[in-house]
């Protein structure tokens, strides 16, 4: 069958003809469940922990510093350049390296710490997901190349789900090279079905929600 008798059986099943222009895409659809800001928080800590994650409440940043201390014991850890973290005071705790700016000294720093700290652009109560967008301020390997990845989250940034995310970001391109959603520790599964966490990523998370 010829290239042009295939075409017209697509035009023909579609019910259009040739040299028609082809229609434009169906409007937006978002939907945007009425939740209050405890019942976000409350959702995303749950989900969290039935992803194999361990979600934790700081009702002031001030409890931050203490609690990651305490989850940290005796391990190595590198925070982001995040604004927030600092302002929990994570980046002045002992055992956390940060205000890294070369890529290099990061990369190696990454790939040697126990634990990367980092807080987020926003989290998904639905799902339990961190949206993570590429920045100076947040730069990927942090979240992806330790062990174990921290999460430090403002509860005002804690949305319902991935249609608030849109009303709020329609085009993430614009403002970041890079939206990575994080939903749980790595997880792999082969071919004989069997799960191992951790290999293409943090094989342990914590989301610490502040408010």
């Amino acid at each position: 069958m010829s290239r042009d008798a295939i075409l017209q059986r697509v035009r023909a099943a579609l019910g259009r003809s040739a040299g028609q222009a082809a229609p434009g895409p169906p409007p937006v659809r978002l939907s945007i469940p009425e939740m209050s800001a405890e019942g976000r928080i409350a959702s995303l800590l749950a989900r969290v922990e039935a992803l194999a994650g361990r979600g934790l409440r700081a009702a002031t940043a001030v409890e931050v510093a203490s609690m990651v201390s305490q989850i940290l014991g005796n391990r190595s850890a590198v925070a982001s350049n995040a604004p927030y973290l600092a302002e929990c005071g994570i980046t002045q705790l002992p055992s956390v390296r940060s205000g890294i700016t070369g890529r290099d000294e990061l990369r190696e720093l990454c790939a040697t710490a126990d634990v990367g700290i980092t807080s987020a652009d926003y989290a998904l109560a639905d799902t339990g997901t961190l949206v993570m967008l590429s920045s100076p301020q947040e730069a990927r390997m942090i979240s992806l190349l330790p062990p174990a990845h921290l999460a430090v989250v403002p509860g005002g940034r804690v949305l319902s789900g991935l249609d608030e995310l849109f009303s709020i970001l329609p085009d993430p391109a614009a403002v970041t090279s890079s939206m990575v959603l994080i939903t749980g520790p790595s997880r792999t599964a082969d071919i004989e079905q069997i799960l191992v966490r951790g290999v293409h990523g943090p094989g342990e998370i914590t989301v610490i929600v502040v408010g």
